[in-house]
């Protein structure tokens, strides 16, 4: 039973107003004053009657079992819950697994991540991939078939930049000589080009990646050599750095393998016979997208060479006929926002009958206190520095508290903390608001953090095993006897999991549940302060605190694996 909607129901019924009109009046008030609150000013105007009386009156007639009782106190309506019902309730829906999210939802291809082989993931990337494999596992949850898509930018102008200060500048060193790992090598070359061509205009490095792009396209067997090798050193390097996050795909494309793979020569024709596509001065081809009031977007250069968006209409053509999708999903930066808004114009007007069936998952910017990253001017913060950094903060705050465990155990605890430090900071909040990532902040093991919630399922965890330890034996029974106010307050939150389930599902960001977590954490450690759980005044008592206890700790581990943080039993 959800009491939030049951009583908006009990209200709409006495008010006629609107469900959606009932849930935007309906509060939570300071504790103590009940759990829920309703003013009746904008009800007393449309009754023309005094909030006052309005309030009292309604008070006397929205009755339900649910409800112990009902309390005007002056113009609001204070709502108290049963204790001895909400414990019930939510406890045995907990333990027996109850969501109402359905099944057979659907199959979503979400694809993110979507590197260039120019340089390594970095801090941007690792909100995309912390979004994407969240996203993935919150549809899941709720019952769609989920295929997780990567598609690597294997080719292009940036590539050709990276391979250019190589060849040029290189001196034929290589990752190992130089003691980098084999992205961040890669990198380096992408760093050197911007500053070479700074710093010697009269080389024209920009012309000479464009005729080295061209040359790749025409397969000249030179550039293809110094391709293959620069872009296995820059995806070995990659999956090193995914393995580390924890970041999966089901289905990863290369664009350098869908270039040429779908007929292009075939998909022009039509856009030209439809409409869609013309040919400028300058030989580049280009969708009309003015009459939409959307800028026009060429989709293949003056000196034939292509862009993202000819690979894009080639592949997603691909995706639907190959994986049979109901929806494809593209999580992509905000800066990307115009780019998707022509791309799915120009399926509608090819007349794609799945065009309605895409989505751009759009993000915001993440930047550090000292402000935004620039790729090419080597000022991100690397994804394996930043892991290694918060690894070895972690791994400080564990040597202080243990001095038991080996080496290895130290070391796999530090990285999972380190992990969940990093993934929570960056979904608790709004996916679509820019945000100041702080990785001092993101560690600390209070506030809202992941280290917090770990620590907190750790402590909930160390109850269980103390009496299990104790023969201790819960019995999942007596729920009605969990009547103190602590209780309940955690009782309420562990009850709103599935609604911000739905709410994260509906928003497609994972603050709404990210921030009942916290909730959760919060009260179950207040909970833990104020009352003696394990010295309980009866053994009927106790069988229904460590009910209590558990439910926890299975809410919390279902919100940890959409999230893709370990629960770790030991902190």
């Amino acid at each position: 039973m959800d009491f939030r909607e049951e009583l908006i129901k009990l209200i709409v019924k006495e008010t006629n107003f609107s469900n959606s009109e009932i849930d935007s009046l309906l509060t939570i008030p300071p504790q103590g004053l009940g759990d829920f609150a309703l003013p009746c000013f904008i009800i007393s105007k449309k009754n023309k009657k005094n909030p006052i009386i309005v309030a009292e009156e309604l008070s006397k007639i929205i009755t339900a079992d649910f409800l112990e009782k009902v309390v005007a106190n002056g113009a609001y309506i204070n709502f108290f819950v049963s204790k001895s019902i909400l414990s019930t309730i939510v406890l045995e829906n907990i333990f027996s697994n109850k969501h109402n999210f359905g099944s057979n939802q659907g199959t979503v291809m979400v694809e993110y991540s979507s590197p260039n082989t120019n340089k390594p993931l970095h801090l941007g990337h690792l909100r995309n991939n912390a979004l994407g494999l969240a996203i993935s596992n919150l549809l899941e949850f709720t019952g769609h078939q989920v295929i997780k898509a990567n598609l690597i930018n294997d080719r292009g102008i940036h590539i050709c930049k990276s391979m250019l200060a190589y060849k040029l500048f290189g001196d034929n060193k290589n990752p190992q000589s130089e003691g980098m790992k084999s992205d961040h090598f890669v990198g380096s070359m992408y760093v050197l080009f911007d500053k070479m061509n700074k710093e010697k205009p009269e080389l024209k490095l920009e012309e000479l990646a464009q005729k080295m792009l061209v040359d790749w396209e025409n397969e000249d067997n030179e550039t293809i050599l110094l391709w293959k090798k620069m872009n296995s050193w820059a995806i070995s390097g990659m999956n090193e750095t995914y393995a580390e996050f924890g970041t999966t795909f089901n289905k990863t494309f290369l664009e350098s393998e869908m270039f040429g793979k779908g007929n292009m020569t075939e998909l022009l024709k039509e856009g030209f016979d439809k409409g869609v596509f013309k040919k400028e001065d300058n030989g580049a081809i280009t969708a009309i997208l003015e009459d939409e009031g959307l800028p026009n977007k060429i989709i293949v250069r003056g000196d034939g060479t292509s862009l993202y968006a000819t690979n894009d209409l080639l592949l997603t053509q691909l995706k639907f006929d190959e994986f049979k999708l109901d929806k494809n999903m593209w999580v992509v930066a905000n800066e990307q926002d115009l780019y998707f808004k022509q791309l799915f114009k120009i399926f509608e007007k090819l007349g794609r009958e799945w065009a309605k069936k895409c989505y751009h998952l759009s993000y915001g910017y993440v930047s550090l206190t000292s402000g935004r990253m620039k790729s090419r001017e080597g000022t991100v913060v690397d994804a394996d520095n930043l892991i290694k950094d918060l690894k070895e903060i972690a791994l400080t705050e564990i040597n202080s508290r243990y001095d038991n465990l080996s080496d290895i155990e130290k070391d796999s605890r530090a990285k999972l903390i380190a992990l969940s430090a990093i993934k929570f900071f960056l979904l608790k909040n709004d996916a679509k608001k820019d945000m100041v990532f702080n990785p001092q902040e993101s560690i600390s093991f209070e506030g809202e953090t992941g280290p917090y919630l770990q620590y907190t399922f750790a402590r909930a965890k160390s109850i269980l095993r103390k009496a299990s330890k104790e023969k201790i034996i819960c019995t999942h029974t007596n729920f009605d006897l969990l009547v103190n106010y602590k209780e309940k307050e955690l009782l309420l939150e562990l009850q709103k999991f599935d609604e911000n389930v739905i709410k994260s599902f509906e928003q497609l960001s994972l603050h709404s549940l990210a921030h009942n977590l916290l909730a959760i954490a919060e009260k179950f450690n207040s909970y833990y302060h104020d009352v003696p759980i394990l010295k309980s005044d009866s053994k009927e008592l106790l069988n229904a605190r460590l009910s209590l206890v558990e439910a926890t700790t299975i809410v919390l581990e279902k919100g940890f694996k959409i999230l893709d943080i370990v629960a770790i039993e030991e902190m």
